[in-house]
């Protein structure tokens, strides 16, 4: 198995085109963290850090090399972006807290080593990626959706 190691984007071959994740993180209690990159490819973009510095859809926590080989999509390293300043901390993640009839009490947010909380989400919180290690299964279907 390929080991990949934050600022790898790699290229993943699949049905529809090639797809493309940047791995940016990793923790030692949880899965990496990557940013799925916009659409799906007839060929590799020319420029394929300046693609990748731009065109994230998403960003989540998944194994991803064994969820690459659980769907048995060829994948390689295609490049290497490194984060810019700004971004190389350890991204927030929110989580909602939910009471006994479902209904959000409160969010947590969690920056990778430490939690806060609030009642409400403001404007900025609400773009935070939610905290929860993204299945196989829901991964093939970001891969596959392209937007």
């Amino acid at each position: 198995m390929t080991q990949y190691r934050p600022g790898d984007i790699i290229e993943i071959t699949t049905d529809k085109g090639l797809a493309y994740v940047h791995l940016t993180h990793d923790h030692e209690s949880y899965p990496p963290v990557i940013r799925l990159l916009k659409g799906l490819h007839a060929e590799r973009p020319a420029d394929l850090a300046r693609f990748a510095s731009e065109a994230a859809r998403t960003t989540a926590m998944i194994p991803i090399e064994t969820a690459l080989e659980r769907l048995g999509l060829a994948h390689e390293k295609a490049g290497y972006l490194e984060l810019p300043q700004m971004e190389r901390s350890f991204p927030t993640f929110r989580m909602p807290v939910r009471d006994k009839q479902g209904e959000i009490v409160y969010w947590w947010f969690w920056d990778g080593q430490g939690l806060s909380y609030a009642s409400e989400l403001d404007e900025t919180q609400k773009d935070l990626p939610l905290r929860d290690v993204m299945s196989s299964g829901r991964f093939l279907e970001e891969l596959l959706s392209g937007v």
